[in-house]
């Protein structure tokens, strides 16, 4: 408790190993408090705003990494944080995917994207790596095909400017749209779990511009319900990541 969440301190309690299908999230990013609130490590910050809105059960230190395990609208999910840090990242990422016997579209890989402007996201699937060593890792352990969701945090304008901007940490100016991004992605993380990327990326895109989709019904919470969710848990858990959000950067 009270732990920066990329150093989310491992369970001995009990896993539950899936049988059948199942899919593989990895965040990117590098384990240790003073990271924790670093541009690079939105992909960290994502996996844990995920594990946190669905209920998955306590991280544990597993394939190098930290994992935690369950279901998003019935499909099985694994959420990775590698503790191997950033450039070596696809380790991690390689001993589960082998473990699990999965193919690369099972894989998806959150991470930051200099190229869209911040508190844009775009999913695609393969691609270039554009410098990440974090995703150039991911590539060289699993091959190139996985889907990525870029999590845009800008430039900051000059090539040689790129490493300390993104090991800094986010200005708090920008937490009002950061803590809105990251709430979002966990919310709408079920559109992913079932293939329906475009719907993920558009769900997220309305809900930073503070509108619904056209000809969409208005909704209370910014996702389907979870199967289990009692009628006014998504409420409930909106507030909670809220405020979760703000304790991880320090803004309340």
């Amino acid at each position: 408790k009270g732990k920066e969440p990329p150093v989310a301190p491992a369970s001995a309690g009990v896993s539950c190993f899936w049988e059948g299908a199942m899919q593989i999230w990895a965040g990117l990013g590098n384990p240790g408090p003073q990271y924790a609130k670093h541009r690079h490590n939105v992909g960290f910050m994502a996996l844990d705003a995920i594990a946190a809105w669905h209920d998955f059960p306590t991280w544990r230190k597993r394939f190098q990494g930290w994992t935690c395990e369950g279901k998003l609208d019935g499909e099985k999910v694994v959420l990775l944080k590698p503790a191997t840090f950033m450039n070596e990242s696809g380790q991690s990422a390689q001993e589960a995917v082998r473990f699990y016997k999965l193919e690369l579209d099972d894989v998806i890989v959150f991470h930051d994207e200099l190229d869209l402007a911040p508190g844009k996201v775009r999913v695609k699937t393969g691609g270039g790596v554009a410098g990440h060593n974090g995703l150039k890792s991911m590539s060289t352990h699993l091959g190139n095909d996985y889907v990525r969701v870029r999590i845009g945090i800008g430039h900051p304008g000059r090539k040689d400017q790129v490493s300390g901007y993104v090991l800094r940490n986010f200005p708090k100016a920008d937490y009002l749209w950061l803590e809105k991004l990251i709430g979002a992605i966990a919310a709408e993380a079920a559109y992913l779990a079932r293939g329906e990327n475009d719907k993920f990326q558009s769900r997220v895109a309305y809900v930073m511009q503070g509108e619904d989709e056209p000809g969409a019904e208005a909704k209370p919470e910014l996702a389907p319900k979870p199967s289990r969710a009692k009628s006014q848990k998504p409420a409930k858990h909106e507030g909670a990541l809220a405020n979760m959000l703000r304790r991880w950067l320090g803004s309340s």
